[in-house]
């Protein structure tokens, strides 16, 4: 499909949604119409009788009611603020190189500059229209601004009103901000020149007035949908959410092959700048996808979890991609491309920028505050082993004896190996020993009919440990400080979905069972064992997150044993991989 065709059908589509929305109109009006008919008729002279007269009340009846449920759902569908995603705004100041690019690109490919340029911490780019009439007291987007009320490319002012009509102002370009720091400069413009070549479409009357109204239906039935509203709200708002569900499902494939159309339109348009290198670009957007999802999951998580968010999350996707790289042995391809200009240099102030999209990061895959605090603080990557790695290792270790404590499964009587020695260590002592005694399944001899825990008769004490564990650990995520809206330019709250709707808005926890948890929780105390006693380090790898360095070297071996301790009560594994580091297990370690 060709450019000329894309933007045709998308234009076919768009008048679809819009004759949706005039049947729509026309339904409404129908009963009014009757209703003006029936009227004339009976003052003319025409339509008398007893009859008539009951038709004209019952009919007016019907109108005034179908006009009021029409106006409602009209007021509801324009005043509703459509969802606003999260971002930093950039203000030409602050980014003038970044907007030359673009502006360059909207030249080449003949088409409308967007009105502004916005980053999400995500790797994805894309035009937002921030331009729907609810919109008129809102900031020009729904995150903080790096560098406050300044003027912005389409020369409106962070905070004050974007208005649509003649000279509404084009689309807000949303650029992934992991791009700008891994990419080079003339990657990032051969992957924005598609986004940017759809500003044109974008432009069209009938294309922009369907998807404002396709958005204004969308955020009708969120505010229909939104929880906590009284039984009197929720069955005055009923009528509204159904009609609003009944247009939209009417809207769907029009406005799903109107967006088609339009993303035709913009390729198509866009081969003719830099087509030969975005096809090379393309594979640095999956690696930086790659690098950030590892680096989120892995190493922001941890220190999220702590209260701690690293302030320099983009920095780290280039580490975390060079690391990847390096063990994909891909460097030599890549040392070339990493001569070359990054496109973070587009900016005036990276390390600021960076900062602030690392503390959105942080909220919207967390869910933590809006503003640094004393139990929100940010954490270079150079102080990241000692003050994220090491007290989460000396956290985890000192829940895990906690837990210990509550069961009282030391003072319940001693333990014996083979050999009749007591291994059990002293009550309450914060030792490795301890926990290798707990977990350690004691042999006994098979009956003649085995069943499936024969061996393992210490099984729910290792359950009662893991349940304690985790009901302990849910009960500090339950006592950090609860999210609040963001505050941002003039002073207000953003009012907008991601506000008052449930945070994080994209969690990237992933499920952890008690048996996940008590392995994470031995996995600290051996560091801990190994840090205190042989001599060892908290270290960080830019993929697998906290790491432990013995004599200066990652050792990733620790996983096997562990588990073998965990889910099969045998220490024996773990019980070497101490004796080769020099861990000494009956010393007592440092908690927090």
């Amino acid at each position: 499909m060709g450019a000329e065709q894309g933007a045709q059908a998308a234009r076919a589509r768009a008048l679809a949604v819009l004759r949706v929305r005039s049947r729509a109109l026309a339904v409404s009006l129908l009963p009014a119409a009757v209703a003006v008919v029936l009227l004339v008729g009976g003052a003319s002279g025409r339509l008398t009788g007893a009859g008539w007269d009951a038709a004209r009340w019952a009919v007016s009846g019907v109108a005034l009611v179908v006009l009021l449920v029409a106006l409602v759902v009209s007021a509801v569908i324009v005043r509703a603020r459509p969802a606003v995603t999260p971002t930093v705004e950039l203000s030409e100041s602050s980014a003038p190189d970044l907007y030359r690019l673009v502006r360059d690109l909207a030249e080449r490919l003949e088409v409308p500059a967007p009105s502004a340029i916005a980053l999400t911490p995500d790797c994805d780019s894309w035009l937002e229209d921030r331009s729907h009439p609810a919109a008129g007291s809102a900031v020009v987007a729904g995150g903080p601004s790096v560098t406050g009320a300044e003027p912005l490319a389409g020369g409106a002012v962070a905070g004050e009103s974007i208005r649509s009509g003649p000279g509404a102002p084009a689309p807000v370009l949303v650029i992934g901000s992991p791009f700008l720091w891994w990419m080079r400069v003339a990657e990032l413009r051969a992957v924005l020149a598609p986004v940017v070549a759809g500003t044109g479409p974008a432009a069209h009357p009938d294309i922009a007035a369907a998807r404002r109204f396709v958005r204004g239906l969308d955020a009708a039935v969120a505010v229909t949908a939104e929880p906590g509203r009284g039984v009197v709200r929720r069955i005055a708002l009923a009528p509204l959410g159904r009609i609003s569900r009944l247009l939209l499902v009417a809207c769907r494939e029009h406005i799903t092959q109107l967006e088609r159309g339009v993303a035709a339109a913009a390729s198509e348009r866009a081969r003719a700048v830099d087509y030969g290198l975005r096809i090379v670009a393309q594979e640095q957007v999956g690696l930086a996808y790659a690098g950030w999802d590892r680096l989120l999951t892995r190493v922001a998580l941890p220190a999220w979890r702590m209260g701690r968010w690293p302030s320099r999350l983009d920095a780290g996707v280039v580490s975390a991609l060079t690391e990847l790289s390096r063990r994909d042995r891909l460097a030599n391809e890549f040392a070339s491309r990493l001569g070359e200009r990054p496109a973070c240099d587009l900016l005036e102030e990276p390390g600021t920028v960076d900062g602030t999209i690392s503390l959105l990061a942080a909220r919207l895959f967390h869910g933590g505050p809006a503003t640094p605090g004393p139990d929100w603080s940010p954490v270079d990557w150079q102080a990241y082993p000692e003050e994220v790695v090491d007290r989460k290792w000396r956290t985890e270790a000192a829940r895990l004896h906690r837990v210990l404590d509550a069961l009282d499964t030391v003072g319940a009587g001693s333990r014996h190996d083979g050999t009749g020695r007591d291994r059990t260590p002293a009550a309450g002592s914060p030792t490795l020993a301890r926990v290798l005694d707990h977990l350690a399944a004691a042999p006994v001899p098979l009956t003649e009919a085995p069943g499936p825990d024969d061996g393992r008769p210490d099984e729910e004490r290792t359950d009662a440990l893991a349940a304690g564990i985790a009901a302990e650990a849910a009960r500090d995520e339950a006592a950090a400080p609860p999210a609040v809206p963001v505050p941002v330019g003039g002073g207000r709250e953003d009012s907008g979905a991601w506000a008052e709707g449930p945070l994080p808005v994209f969690p990237i926890q992933p499920p952890r069972t008690g048996r996940d948890l008590l392995a994470d929780h031995v996995t600290a105390m051996v560091c801990c064992a190994a840090v205190d006693t042989a001599g060892a380090a908290p270290g960080l790898d830019w993929l697998d997150g906290p790491s432990l360095l013995v004599g200066g070297k990652r050792r990733s071996d620790l996983t096997g044993p562990v588990l073998s301790l965990v889910e099969d009560g045998d220490p024996v594994p773990l019980r070497g991989w101490l004796a080769a580091v020099g861990v000494r297990p009956e010393k007592p370690v440092r908690l927090v």
